[in-house]
């Protein structure tokens, strides 16, 4: 038996159990099976390895991403780059880290974009982000951060959002946790009024299939894609990393 599965706290009803619970009855796949370890703190990490003789690949959530990081013994190029981890293949002895989050990303994305969406305004700068900077770089789409608490000089404060703003960067991708279940009325808070037919709202969040973020962009014309097709994109990505020859 192949025994992969998704480390983190708290896990809940997490999006990687049911889908490869599905997946393996849909495919057919009889020799595999995936688990949730829920693992408050990562010190733990080294324990629960050895404890699995039969794992063959995980995936990390938050708050380990990045705290994962020197606990494993080689990094893909990307997952160096962007500085976060979400998939791990047992390889030899060896534990690999990958992000299949920005393969995810740039995939879903790359459908609904158009030549004006050149200019991004990234909500959040949270783990989350990471891979969504490292992909806008890799598609030459230039970005400034916005939070409540600006940090680097580029940064932006929600306030310093206007019109003027807007009209230059017109693709914008919340990575914060703002409008997910059960706080689904609740919103970055942006002048909204000002939003067109040119903007593309992004949101990672997928429950709702439509936040109230997205709700507002789509209101004033906007296309609008929510986290739902990045996250099954990532979940294969990493089915292909952990099955790799």
């Amino acid at each position: 038996m192949h025994l992969y599965g998704l480390i983190g706290f708290p896990l809940g009803h997490s999006f990687s159990s049911g889908y490869f619970s599905d997946k393996f009855k849909r495919e057919n796949i009889a020799d595999s099976k995936y688990e949730n370890f829920p693992l408050p703190d990562i010190t733990g990490f080294p324990e629960l390895v050895r404890s699995l003789p039969h794992l063959r690949g995980l995936n990390v959530t938050i708050p380990h991403k990045t705290a994962i990081l020197p606990y494993l013994d080689a990094l893909d190029d990307a997952a160096v780059e962007i500085g976060a981890v979400n998939c791990i293949r047992l390889e030899g002895g060896r534990l690999i880290g990958y992000n299949t989050d920005a393969i995810g990303f740039r995939h879903s994305l790359e459908t609904l974009l158009q030549p004006h969406h050149r200019h991004a305004l990234v909500l959040g700068t949270g783990g989350a982000s990471k891979a969504v900077k490292y992909t806008l770089r890799q598609l030459g789409i230039t970005y400034r951060l916005v939070s409540r608490h600006p940090q680097g000089p580029e940064d932006l404060a929600y306030g310093q959002i206007d019109q003027a703003m807007l009209e230059q960067y017109t693709l914008l991708i919340n990575t914060t946790p703002l409008g997910m279940y059960p706080a689904v009325d609740t919103a970055p808070a942006l002048p909204y009024k000002y939003l067109t037919a040119r903007h593309f709202l992004y949101d990672l969040v997928y429950n709702p299939a439509k936040t109230l973020f997205l709700h507002q962009g789509e209101a004033q014309g906007a296309v609008i894609k929510n986290g739902y097709e990045m996250l099954v994109l990532q979940a294969e990505a990493a089915w292909t990393i952990w099955n790799k020859p």
